[in-house]
């Protein structure tokens, strides 16, 4: 009985109310000097923790009556408890730093647009060819947990510097929450200052982590509406379509199960790629490409039939980056893919050369793999990239009508 079930829900609900009031689950703020003052400063909560935080100095500036270092954890800390679960003096390093940073999290407000759920049909007969054709350089998804390396101000710094740069940025579940806890000179979120339709320079809130479908149903949108992919068991034709064309790539920086990590095998499938953070590599997931194997780069013409070399486009389909700036120039790289045409190719290119020179200082080292013809090399760049070519013995190749199933070739009347 449905009525009974929600009473007794409730009077147990109220009859426990009261007893729970007098539990304590975190310490009292004038107790952490004295706790932190039996901290032996053996560093084991140190070691243990994932993000590999300096709770040590932290306990010693606690003991002395200075919380400010405490406080300061309280952003970088992933609530996974192994400090406590390792200190042999009985200290909880999470509850302290979880008490210390109260005023933070309690203060803690933002601007963050509503997650709005799919992506509407006329949205993407809009952008549909842009994408295809590279001159929208790509969707870009940040979804996942908080488990970031340094902050969530790293997925905030991906973000922006994506929207900047005319991408579609899609976003959901903590991530998008993050990105709307930084804040410009101007005290203005990234939600504040970019527009939130699907389209480039737009920044899409899909909602909660459950909505990831979402941003994977846009990508199949592409297929379906633009190309007139049916969507009824066909799979394998949305896959290879959304693989060569669709120029998208995820980003689960904090990644914090497996569950989460399962969320970009799913886009794999249907040829997204995506990258993770360094947390993410635990989960023995990897799936790289080999750019030096030229046969593992050749796709079908489906003018011809012929194999052709398009180069590793997108060259990983689940990648591991070290850093935030790392996980930056690879995404601009993962949104190549062979069904560019010359604008779009060159518009990529622009993104991610000056994003590799920008953290990495040189010209990437194998710019050659990418280009395919010389009106795809950015106009700007050209004195510079093509005595490199010259260099490497680059020579100019057709640019297919990429598929990598036989079926999909198109055959003239009478054949």
């Amino acid at each position: 009985d449905a009525d009974k079930a929600g009473e007794v829900a409730v009077r147990v609900a109220m009859a426990v109310a009261p007893k729970r009031k007098k539990m304590k689950n975190l310490v009292d703020y004038s107790e952490l000097q004295k706790i932190a003052s039996e901290c032996k400063e053996c560093s084991d909560c140190q070691r243990a923790c994932v993000n590999n935080l300096p709770i040590p100095p932290a306990m010693v500036a606690a003991a002395q009556g200075d919380f400010t270092l405490l406080e300061g954890l309280w952003d970088l800390c992933v609530g996974c408890g192994r400090c406590d679960e390792v200190c042999s003096h009985g200290i909880s390093p999470h509850d302290m730093i979880a008490v210390a940073g109260e005023n933070r999290f309690k203060e803690d407000k933002f601007v963050i647009r509503s997650g709005r759920g799919q992506i509407r049909d006329t949205e993407i007969r809009n952008v549909g060819s842009p994408i295809v054709l590279g001159e929208i350089p790509g969707i870009i998804a940040i979804v996942g947990c908080a488990n970031y390396p340094n902050g969530p101000q790293e997925v905030a710094k991906i973000a922006e510097e994506f929207l900047r740069r005319r991408y579609i940025v899609t976003v959901s579940g903590c991530s998008a929450m993050d990105i709307a806890r930084a804040r410009n000179e101007d005290g203005q979120t990234l939600y504040e200052q970019y527009p939130g339709e699907f389209d480039a320079g737009g920044l899409v809130n899909v909602g909660s982590c459950v909505a990831n479908s979402h941003i994977a149903g846009a990508a199949v949108k592409v297929a379906n509406i633009f190309a007139k992919r049916n969507l009824r068991g066909n799979f394998e034709e949305i896959a290879d379509y959304i693989l060569n064309r669709v120029g998208a790539c995820g980003i689960a920086w904090g990644a914090y199960s497996q569950k989460a990590a399962s969320i970009a095998t799913g886009c794999n499938r249907f040829g997204v790629p995506v990258i993770i953070g360094p947390h993410g590599a635990k989960y023995r997931r990897q799936y790289l490409g080999r750019s030096d194997n030229d046969e593992s780069w050749m796709v079908i013409d489906a003018r011809t039939g012929k194999k052709v070399y398009v180069g590793p486009t997108p060259e990983h389909l689940i990648y591991a980056a070290e850093s935030v700036e790392e996980c930056i120039v690879e995404t601009a790289k993962l949104c190549l893919r062979p069904s560019d045409n010359f604008k779009g190719r060159a518009v990529k290119l622009t993104h991610w050369i000056d994003l590799h020179k920008r953290y990495y200082g040189k010209m990437p080292d194998d710019i050659e793999k990418f280009v395919r013809v010389e009106a795809d090399i950015p106009l700007t760049m050209k004195d510079e990239i093509m005595p490199i070519l010259q260099k490497k013995g680059w020579q100019s190749r057709e640019i297919p009508d990429p598929t990598l199933l036989p079926r999909m070739i198109r055959k003239k009347k009478g054949e």
